[in-house]
């Protein structure tokens, strides 16, 4: 790794847990203080105990890298959405996120109920989709893949013509790329929104669905994450192929973002607070986002490897 993609290097902050304890927090993000910092979560709302060890480890990464917000790619709820579920699948394991003024986006998911969108702390303000700005030269845009109407796709394409923003970046569930056994890619939403995204020089997009990390290699310029085990985990559910760029099935996992000029930084981490994934995008022009550098593969604390599985299994019939 050479040139901006030092600036990836290991870089160790001691960071206090809840309890207050010391606790080392592997950083392998810039931080730079005055760049954009925010969490990816998905397929999120099981309310169990596993849910709440990711929300863990994201406070205690936040210690260290204070990012302002955060994206939810649906599936935020599952099972009853009454308000004690509203509060022990949301509110309660993200409290000290949301009472030290983190702001969450989200988008829905097949698990959902469109009410949703009217929830407070979700900020949908009651739409399907929609975009915010929270810095200038980016923006975001939540799309609601349950369905893709002609309506939301024409929506999308003048709200990215209008935006006038560097980085353009989406985030909805279904994935229109994956390796997964159990869902795969889903092809005829691909088809449908791919063509708007390419024309209009989207840099990145975030989904769920898949209970796993995946990282895809650049599909006509754009980059792909799925990011669909921060409640649920599939596990070694992902089938290798040429299009992956970096996978992890073996426990669930969240994924830090930090945005400086041309450059986008990535860290995903698991449930036990291990880097799984890591490595910078920059941004050459409005259509043509590249890779810079790419995390080399990670390792837990015993030194052995994380990541894709080693062995996958040859995929079900269903």
């Amino acid at each position: 790794m050479s040139g901006r993609g030092q600036i990836a290097g290991l870089l160790l902050v001691m960071a206090v847990a809840a309890g207050g304890y010391a606790e080392p927090v592997a950083l392998r993000l810039p931080n730079k203080p005055d760049s954009l910092k925010f969490i990816v979560l998905g397929d999120t709302g099981t309310g169990d105990r596993k849910q709440y060890e990711v929300a863990e480890q994201a406070i205690r990464y936040r210690t260290a890298f204070p990012f302002t917000f955060g994206i939810l790619l649906g599936d935020n709820l599952y099972g009853g959405e009454g308000p004690s579920d509203f509060e022990k699948k949301f509110e309660r394991p993200y409290k000290a996120l949301l009472d030290g003024g983190v702001k969450f986006y989200a988008s829905l998911g097949n698990h959902d109920d469109p009410n949703e969108r009217t929830y407070k702390l979700f900020n949908m303000n009651g739409e399907r989709y929609y975009t915010f700005k929270p810095k200038n030269g980016v923006r975001f845009f939540a799309l609601d893949s349950n369905y893709m109407s002609p309506e939301q796709l024409t929506w999308l394409s003048k709200e990215l013509a209008d935006s006038g923003s560097e980085w353009k970046i989406v985030f909805f569930h279904h994935p229109l790329y994956s390796s997964g056994k159990r869902h795969g890619p889903d092809d005829e939403l691909r088809k449908a929104l791919e063509p708007v995204l390419v024309n209009h020089g989207v840099s990145v997009v975030f989904t769920g669905h898949e209970h796993f990390y995946e990282r895809i290699k650049p599909q006509k310029g754009i980059h792909y994450f799925i990011v669909g085990s921060a409640g649920k985990l599939r596990k070694s559910d992902i089938r290798v192929q040429e299009q992956t760029a970096r996978g992890y099935d073996q426990d669930l996992a969240f994924l830090l973002v930090e945005i400086d000029g041309d450059v986008m930084s990535f860290q995903a981490i698991s449930r036990q607070g291990e880097t799984v994934d890591f490595g910078t995008i920059e941004k050459f022009g409005k259509k043509t986002p590249a890779v810079l550098t790419e995390g080399a593969p990670a390792t837990d604390r015993r030194g052995n490897p994380v990541g894709s599985p080693r062995n996958p299994a040859p995929p079900k019939q269903e």
